[in-house]
């Protein structure tokens, strides 16, 4: 199990990267992939890149590189996750003993000095420990790079309950014009739709459970509510943050997306139906763009070193960088990234029963989570503007 205090930290920067990040197109992230990497640099970090690297993970810098191998340690053992921890140091680089025992069994290789094979070697990796989503590592390996830290997330699930997939036809929206591939299904499990008041206006959350320990809230606010404000709002729903409407609660206009109405019933169970637009998402992060965000404001500046813990030699971050895809389909979804920190020098028959029925209808502009169940670890955070088309159909405009 993750411990609280992780959660907590991985989700605070989830929230915190969306706010920043999300604009208007499309994305997809993974904070819980760079935490681990932020990890394993904090603990042999000196100066004022400990102290920001501490910050940014939200726990005294002593224990990072453990709770960061507890991290990745709980996430090999959850049902549908899988993450890794690579390292490539330059022969010449001689690395703290202790540092060095510190890492995951399995983890060091080494720079041969010949930068393609080097990158066509963790490409390999990447490939590897992604189930191929991820195809290449955002990495370039030039004379003066002496350390690559990288790491992998993939998660994968199947749907407790299969969508149907269809044309979805839409006349207004943002996405008026367009014929999608629209996802729908129909249960009695209400309370999977949850409406959070949140500062912004009511946040609709439908949760979709997979068969594993993983489930995918999809999201969506008010027309006027940013997507940053969305996930960020998301991600502290996962706290209690919000006073919550559920199930038999919800009432017609309760929150964006839905609709609630009284139906014909053979057994006057409430019964729900989704229609989503399915989606693939690819996004690659510069992080050092978002340094401050990330505690590497005072680890990316080579004038000088900031990692004597790892090397007597003068080492800072020279790169930082995440791939990440993530699809939502009828049977499942699943979602990867690897991350660099790169150093250098359904119709019911008629019955006496009437029962509440729910629809949410997700065809503009959403948000998603993946979320570990058990802990309420985000895995990975997107904004979805550009859903797939229906085979055949393009764009309109």
């Amino acid at each position: 199990m993750v411990a609280a205090t992780t959660v907590r930290a991985v989700n605070d920067i989830t929230a915190r990267w969306a706010r920043a990040a999300v604009g208007e197109r499309g994305t997809v992230l993974t904070a819980a992939g760079v935490w681990p990497l932020q990890a394993l640099l904090a603990g042999p970090a000196a100066g004022p890149a400990r102290a920001e690297l501490a910050a940014a993970l939200g726990i005294e810098a002593e224990h990072a590189p453990r709770e960061g191998r507890d991290l990745l340690a709980a996430c090999r053992t959850a049902q549908g996750v899988d993450a890794a921890v690579g390292l490539w140091t330059r022969r010449s680089l001689v690395l703290r003993p202790a540092w060095r025992a510190g890492l995951p069994p399995g983890t060091h290789g080494e720079l041969t000095g010949d930068a393609g094979a080097d990158e066509e070697a963790m490409h390999a990796w990447a490939r590897r420990h992604t189930d191929g989503l991820i195809e290449r590592m955002p990495v370039r390996i030039d004379p003066g790079t002496l350390l690559v830290p990288a790491s992998a997330l993939l998660v994968r699930t199947t749907w407790q309950e299969p969508f149907g997939a269809h044309p979805l036809r839409l006349v207004e929206g943002p996405w008026a014009g367009r014929e999608l591939i629209g996802l729908s299904r129909s249960g009695t499990n209400a309370e999977q739709v949850r409406v959070h008041t949140t500062p912004r206006g009511p946040l609709t959350a439908v949760q979709v459970a997979g068969d594993n320990d993983l489930d995918v809230h999809l999201l969506l606010g008010p027309q006027d509510m940013p997507g940053r404000a969305v996930l960020s709002h998301g991600v502290a729903v996962l706290s209690g943050a919000y006073t919550t409407v559920s199930g038999a609660g919800l009432a017609e206009g309760a929150g964006p997306g839905l609709s609630v109405t009284t139906v014909p019933s053979q057994d006057g169970v409430a019964r729900v139906q989704l229609t989503a637009a399915r989606f693939t998402v690819d996004a690659e992060h510069d992080l050092l763009e978002r340094a401050e965000l990330f505690g590497l404001v005072a680890a990316s500046d080579t004038s000088r070193g900031h990692f004597p813990g790892i090397s007597e030699q003068p080492l800072a971050v020279s790169a930082a960088r995440q791939c990440a895809t993530a699809t939502f389909g009828p049977l499942g979804f699943r979602a990867a990234a690897v991350t660099v920190l790169p150093a250098a020098a359904g119709s019911v028959p008629p019955t006496p029963y009437r029962a509440l029925c729910v629809s949410a209808r997700y065809d503009r502009p959403f948000g998603f989570l993946a979320v570990h169940r058990a802990s309420g670890l985000v895995l990975v955070a997107g904004w979805v503007t550009e859903p797939d088309l229906w085979p055949g159909r393009a764009a309109a405009g």
